[in-house]
């Protein structure tokens, strides 16, 4: 923790209203680079109503939907990933250990290989999105149904039924792949690879409300989390109801995670590695965790997606191998300089 409690309590205003700030930044930034770039004053002239039709429609019709889509997606990654890490008191869980990428990945496989079209779409999601969502609440139910009884839900069934239920997910995938042509192979590969070339308006308004409701909702539960990194049995002590908290937090990261993971396809890393910055900068209270790690990584994604349409333009990489590129070395790094500083 690279500041101190009254140095927190002291900065804090100044720390989020940056960070929002720099959010802001990388939006405009987003809408700058591409495979064609614009400059600055004419995103200037753009915000007072003096674009040209070219620079709105770039702005308009491609960037600024892809921006927001990015930075929408990479807070719901980032918060999702915290209250895991907060409700399994493990700084190594993220979504995925619950069975929702696997289960989206498998849903979307099935519509791909089975189904054999994706033009139908419904409110902007196309039939994979719509296989993928449904695949990820599916695998979350089960595994909740699982590790949940009369006395309540069980955290370590619950992880160890996730990876369960992620293996028997990637094997029905890998099964769906043997049988699949090479065009379905392609698009199975580049949905698992991430992207956010699908943005649009719905598309952004849809995540966006989706993300709205999960922060305020997540954001309250931010108490009975700190609670419960003392244990269960404290937590309970302390009166929080652990698990009417649990099943909050299982329900919004399913739907916040399973919805992305539609639209986006698998994104890597944000919802680890986001956490983990934050924790070790401001320290492990989920008062200030939930907001700080909702701008890092809406910052992290939209910074991604900028990397993946400039590096090899006018082509583009796929979102999810730049942020996993960018996670990686940098989880190493964050690992070696907590040995180095003696933090276990």
């Amino acid at each position: 923790m690279l500041l101190k409690p009254d140095q927190l309590r002291r900065l804090w205003p100044t720390i989020i209203g940056t960070s929002v700030v720099l959010v802001l930044l990388g939006t405009a930034v987003s809408c700058l680079f591409g495979a064609v770039s614009l400059s600055s004053e004419q995103l200037w002239q753009w915000l007072h109503g003096n674009g040209d039709i070219y620079t709105t429609t770039i702005i308009e019709k491609l960037r600024l939907p892809r921006a927001l889509l990015a930075g929408s997606i990479g807070a719901i990654l980032a918060v999702s990933g915290t209250v895991t890490q907060g409700l399994f008191r493990n700084p190594l869980a993220d979504p995925s250990l619950i069975g929702v990428s696997a289960g989206a990945a498998a849903g979307a496989s099935i519509v791909i290989v089975l189904l054999n079209q994706n033009q139908w779409n419904l409110s902007g999601l196309s039939l994979v999105s719509l296989g993928a969502f449904a695949g990820s609440i599916i695998v979350v139910s089960l595994v909740y149904r699982i590790s949940t009884d009369a006395l309540g839900t069980s955290v370590s069934t619950m992880l160890l039924a996730g990876i369960a239920f992620t293996f028997l997910a990637g094997s029905l995938t890998s099964l769906l792949e043997y049988f699949a042509d090479n065009e379905m192979l392609r698009q199975i590969t580049l949905w698992r690879m991430g992207g956010l070339e699908m943005a649009d308006g719905q598309k952004v308004a849809l995540v966006g409300s989706v993300g709205i409701v999960i922060f305020i909702v997540l954001n309250r539960q931010a108490t009975a989390l700190n609670a419960l990194l003392l244990g269960e049995s404290e937590a309970r002590h302390l009166g929080i109801s652990v698990n009417r908290v649990k099943k909050i937090i299982i329900l919004c990261v399913a739907a916040g995670v399973g919805i992305s993971v539609a639209i986006a396809g698998t994104i890597a890393f944000v919802g680890l590695v986001v956490p983990h910055i934050v924790r070790m900068s401001l320290g492990p209270n989920h008062t200030t965790m939930i907001p700080m790690t909702a701008c890092i990584g809406a910052l992290t994604l939209l910074i991604a997606d900028v990397i993946a349409r400039t590096a090899i333009a006018p082509a583009e990489l796929p979102v999810g191998l730049v942020t996993a590129f960018i996670g990686a070395p940098v989880f190493i790094a964050m690992l070696i300089q907590r040995k180095q500083r003696g933090w276990r």
